[in-house]
């Protein structure tokens, strides 16, 4: 037995008994890792935060902000030049597109404004991406969520950016109108900049003609407002946009009221 023993150790066995306790280990903390989210809340939550929000979608979009060279590229890989002022994609058969893979989906801290009573929901331009998927789930079905109010705010520089996710927006307006539930949803659009307004004036866009505003929003009279509406409830406040609103919204969520109303405030943004 000896002479093994020595054998198996002139053979690097002391490399090959170091691997076998490192894999034991890793199994160990696989195991105790997996039951514990196995057997806990945090299990159902993983779940949750993996489920993509569009599920029922035969087909997702993408939005995509030209801002530099790479985008601009990019667009150019998309585009012929004749539609490149186009704002859709339009489906040419015959163009070869590149390929494009997806990784994902991944989940985001804005699907707890689903399970809030009421939510405040902040968009600062392009930032209005991560609460499409949310608009679009209570467009498919609202009941089964614990919202029961949401108050949607958008802020943006030029009328255009509006038109990204205009329809969306009529839609579900018009969707919570026919189910007698006008309250469901608080639509208010802010634009800084006047330029090009009334392009967004028009039969289609009615219901969003008369929530749009000029100028920034009172942040602090619509905390008060919606204090004074939903007493001594707990509101989610959900931001996505520049650090300049994220912080007034962070600060206003910390302050006290009169009327027993909690905000908790959440943020997410493109960096």
């Amino acid at each position: 037995m000896a002479v093994s023993w020595r054998s198996w150790l002139a053979n690097e066995g002391v490399k090959h008994l170091c691997l076998l306790i490192w894999v034991s280990l890793n199994v160990l903390l696989f195991w105790k890792t997996f039951l514990l989210y196995n057997q806990g809340p945090e299990y159902h939550y993983l779940h949750q935060m993996l489920g993509c929000p569009t599920e029922t979608k035969a087909t997702f979009g993408v939005h995509l902000k030209i801002v530099g060279d790479w985008t601009e590229r990019f667009r150019d890989l998309l585009l012929p030049p004749s539609s490149q002022d186009s704002e859709i994609l339009p489906f040419i058969q015959s163009r070869n597109y590149p390929k494009l893979y997806i990784d994902g989906p991944f989940g985001s801290p804005f699907e707890e404004s689903l399970n809030y009573e009421v939510s405040l929901c902040v968009a600062g331009g392009i930032g209005v991406t991560p609460f499409a998927s949310i608009l679009n789930t209570l467009l498919d079905d609202w009941k089964p969520y614990k919202l029961r109010r949401l108050y949607f705010i958008w802020v943006c520089r030029d009328i255009q950016s509006f038109h990204w996710f205009a329809d969306l927006l009529c839609v579900l307006y018009n969707k919570f109108w026919q189910e007698n539930r006008p309250d469901y949803v608080n639509i208010q659009l802010y634009l800084s900049q006047t330029d090009g307004i009334q392009k967004i004036i028009g039969e289609k866009y009615q219901a969003l003609n008369s929530r749009l505003f000029i100028g920034r929003p009172r942040w602090k009279l619509l905390f008060d407002e919606i204090a004074k509406c939903n007493r001594g409830k707990t509101v989610g406040v959900f931001c996505c946009g520049p650090n300049s609103i994220s912080k007034i919204l962070h600060k206003l969520s910390n302050r006290n009221n009169s009327y027993g109303t909690r905000f908790e405030y959440n943020k997410e943004s493109f960096s």
